[in-house]
């Protein structure tokens, strides 16, 4: 497209030319030849992106923006001269160019426009069949530059990369309200609660297809998906394309309640996070609907509507999983379905979540697991409730296998522990579906009720109410063990921490800060001081199916473990799993890389340096700097990469802050000087892991007395003397 009229802000100049928007403010100030406004206010002027491209180079600025982020400021440009229509066809050159080797998408950047729009529009055609209410595909000149850079974002990025923000420009555009994305490590728990490997799924309400893609890890193998909006059914139906080659997908764009794209479909299981709090949901019309076979759903309880039309889909012995509010487990409006739900045996348990776990984040939410009855099958007689947000946890010092703690993709959704709360989950779930009349749960955190203490006037299937009521159930002598373990626990950290502390490796600069010159990451790649990797995008990964021999050192790539961000957050081991086919390019960690995470929130730090226990791990969803130890240290490296300022500097993206590596920077300083800092660094890396390991211990032994005092199992001492306080008398 012809860049005349396109305009950019000050931050796209930022982002453009990997700098801080101060910087960019700077230049104005600074140089009378930067480009005038062309547009804009005074307060948000707007500058021709022809002409800021051209005062950059010829200051010796490349671009630092990434390939995604380029394809963002492309398509926001493209919208600005009137071509916002393309972003439908696109998804559908997403498809296509996934399977392309990187060689033919650089080919493809290189082509005059004609020639260019002529290729995209033949490989977007070929895959149109494959994508719901997909229409002839039609590019044209104006949309090169478009084309270009999502060639480039598949080929850097990969193809999920380049969907991404194709879907978030769409969504932007169609003004949809209520589409939110389901954490990974949700939907991973919502596929593992499945008993049975699945042959067929079905997702009613699949949205980006998250759930879809976790049931295709686990190998299912018929994947079926509905939405009601047909932005969301498209890159569902072309992410999970990309995801699962070897899948037979089938997508529609259709509101399911109302228009059921799959009538008489009968499958393995049903996951679905359906919409909350609909009262339109087709109450009035659908009252006679066969689907609700243990009960016509209140009008202000569509959730219920959700569960029975999963049911209606299972095959006799199926399972569901659903993600639901936890209003609806004590509604005085659905109490007789739920006890007829319960009654039948067709629901099988209820998990509490924490709050943070999903949208909306103030909300505790819940898994529902049901299961279609089978004619003549056993008769149920308990449902299983979790809590995984009770305050009664695991003794402290105990540790999970990596099976049961192992959560894939690192993503953490607000302060939640996804390698806990799946545990929890899993560990009663898996106990309960071998045995469930001889099921004998944990005390405040799982508990089997029968169907008949459930049959009650309220139907109440709160699990916070059914599991705590079984506190008593603790032995006292048990605990009493557990808090004199956790007590020796934490005296050994607290001296441990209190070494640490000890140490004094820093002294005063002096009446002012120091200052020094500092350099890109982008320059340092570029001088070869050090080496940025990523993980293998999803295309390479889809063709090196064909091509993958033996491994190299280590083993087979597919049984190494995955390091996440949230092992970096977290400080533990790499506790992911790879998603797919790996050969023998995938990034591999060295000992001595410096890891810091892509997203940008959370607890715990943003960087840490690669030690023995993470080499030969896959790379995750990580920055890799892989340093010159010649030229660079990394632990010099890493403590002035995860600088505050200098990760939100770096930072990109509205609703989500992701970082660009390329626009961190580094102080230019002799190799020695680095190791002084770099030795700091690392007693400040030690104090940190040892506060988080007091931190927990105490807060672990707090857990289990507040819990033994007020559960009956502990008492007070009678020669505690009373702690000190002011002369005022109690009331």
């Amino acid at each position: 497209m012809s860049e005349s009229s396109a305009q950019v802000t000050a931050a796209e100049i930022s982002r453009i030319a990997g700098v801080t928007r101060a910087t960019v403010s700077n230049w104005r100030r600074r140089h009378d030849d930067f480009p005038s406004p062309s547009g804009g206010t005074d307060s948000s002027p707007l500058y021709d992106l022809q002409a800021v491209r051209a005062w950059l180079a010829s200051r010796g600025h490349a671009t630092a923006a990434s390939p995604s982020e380029e394809l963002r400021t492309l398509l926001r440009l493209h919208g600005q001269n009137g071509g916002d229509g393309v972003t439908s066809d696109l998804p559908l050159l997403v498809l296509a160019a996934a399977t392309l080797p990187p060689e033919e998408l650089t080919a493809a950047t290189h082509l005059p426009d004609a020639d260019l729009v002529a290729r995209a529009e033949r490989e977007a055609s070929a895959a149109a069949d494959a994508v719901p209410t997909a229409d002839p595909v039609a590019f044209s000149a104006a949309d090169a530059e478009v084309l270009r850079g999502l060639y480039a974002c598949v080929r850097d990025e990969g193809g999920q990369a380049a969907l991404a923000v194709l879907a978030e420009r769409e969504l932007e555009d169609s003004a949809a309200s209520g589409a939110y994305l389901t954490p990974e490590p949700l939907a991973d728990l919502l596929a593992s609660l499945l008993p049975r490997l699945p042959a067929g799924v079905l997702d009613p309400a699949c949205g980006s297809g998250t759930l879809l893609a976790a049931a295709a890890r686990r190998g299912a193998r018929e994947l079926y998906g509905q939405d009601m909006l047909p932005v969301q059914a498209r890159r569902s139906a072309v992410g999970l394309m990309l995801e699962a080659p070897e899948a037979t997908v089938s997508v529609r764009a259709a509101d399911s309640l109302r228009s059921d794209a799959f009538p008489g479909l009968l499958v393995d299981a049903v996951l679905c996070s359906p919409p909350f709090g609909v009262r339109d949901w087709g109450h009035d019309e659908l009252a006679y609907d066969p689907r609700w076979a243990y009960g016509v759903p209140p009008r202000a309880e569509s959730e219920l509507a959700w569960v029975q039309h999963a049911l209606a889909h299972l095959a006799p012995g199926g399972h569901a999983a659903l993600i639901l509010p936890p209003a609806m487990a004590g509604r005085a409006s659905g109490r007789r379905i739920r006890a007829e739900l319960v009654r039948s045996g067709a629901l099988r348990a209820v998990i509490a979540l924490p709050p943070g776990a999903a949208v909306p984040l103030h909300v505790g939410l819940q898994i529902w697991v049901l299961q279609r009855p089978e004619p003549g099958g056993p008769e149920r007689k308990s449902v299983l409730f979790v809590d995984t947000t009770t305050d009664n946890r695991r003794p402290a010092g105990s540790e999970r296998t990596a099976t049961t703690a192992r959560t894939r993709g690192g993503s953490r959704s607000a302060s939640v522990d996804w390698d806990e709360t799946t545990a929890r989950a899993l560990d009663a779930w898996q106990a309960f579906t071998q045995n469930p009349d001889r099921f004998e749960g944990e005390p405040g955190v799982a508990h089997a009720a029968s169907v008949v203490d459930l049959l009650d006037d309220v139907v109440d299937l709160t699990p916070a109410r059914l599991v705590r009521a079984s506190r008593a159930e603790i032995d006292p002598a048990q605990l009493s063990a557990q808090v004199d373990t956790a007590r020796g626990n934490l005296v050994e950290a607290a001296k441990s921490l209190t070494r640490t502390v000890g140490h004094e490796g820093w002294s005063t600069a002096g009446t002012s800060a120091r200052e020094w010159r500092t350099a890109t990451t982008s320059d340092l790649t570029r001088g070869g001081a050090v080496t940025l990797l990523r993980p293998l995008p999803e295309a390479a990964r889809t063709r090196s199916q064909a091509t993958r021999g033996e491994s190299g050192e280590g083993g087979d790539p597919e049984t190494r473990p995955v390091l996440t961000s949230s092992d970096i957050a977290s400080g533990s081991v790499p506790t992911g799993a790879p998603r797919g086919p790996y050969d023998n390019t995938a990034p591999v960690i060295a000992a001595g890389d410096v890891l810091v995470r892509v997203m940008v929130g959370g607890d715990g730090p943003m960087v840490r340096v690669a030690s023995e226990d993470d080499a030969g791990a896959l790379l995750g969803n990580v920055h890799l700097f892989r340093p010159d130890p010649a030229r660079l240290d990394p632990w010099f490296l890493a403590g002035f990469l995860g600088a505050e300022e200098n990760i939100a500097g770096a930072s990109t993206g509205s609703t989500a802050l992701m970082v660009n590596p390329g626009r961190l920077r580094v102080p230019l300083l002799p190799l020695e000087e680095q190791r002084r800092y770099g030795e700091a660094f690392r007693h400040v890396h030690a104090l940190r892991a040892e506060t988080r390991r007091a931190t927990r211990l105490a807060e672990d032994m707090a857990r289990l007395l507040a819990g033994g005092l007020t559960g009956g199992q502990l008492l007070p001492s009678q020669e505690a003397a009373p702690h000190p306080r002011s002369n005022h008398s109690s009331p």
